[in-house]
């Protein structure tokens, strides 16, 4: 499985990477939004999970552009990992077109369980 992370932060990428690895796992980083959307267009992602809060462009707007797209990696699932707690922020997210919705800190469990989850809605769709 090919996971794409979108984080700035590299103790957040690291502590992902190890999880996703006892899974096997094999995740590609990107420290801001507009890598990730670089990396979108040149590889092949069964999942993204994706920080709302970064320098330059935030999560949120990455995921609408993610979401633009005229081609099949439009609908890439799309998970947001974040530690803010905004009013509404999951509601929010989901109208821009992520698929579901983590609070830092991840753990595993969770985070597996939204990854099993939104990979197996795009395949039913």
């Amino acid at each position: 499985m090919k996971v794409l992370f979108v984080e700035d932060d590299p103790l957040n990428r690291r502590v992902v990477r190890d999880m996703l690895s006892v899974v096997g796992a094999v995740m590609s980083e990107a420290h801001d939004a507009e890598t990730g959307l670089r990396m979108i267009e040149e590889d092949d992602f069964h999942v993204v999970l994706m920080d709302l809060r970064m320098p330059g462009m935030d999560g949120e707007t990455a995921i609408q552009l993610v979401r633009a797209r005229q081609d099949a990696k439009r609908s890439v699932p799309i998970i947001v990992v974040t530690a803010d707690t905004a009013l509404n922020l999951k509601t929010r997210c989901v109208e821009s077109g992520a698929d579901d919705f983590l609070q830092k800190p991840v753990a595993m469990a969770p985070l597996l369980g939204a990854m099993g989850r939104v990979m197996a809605a795009r395949r039913a769709a």
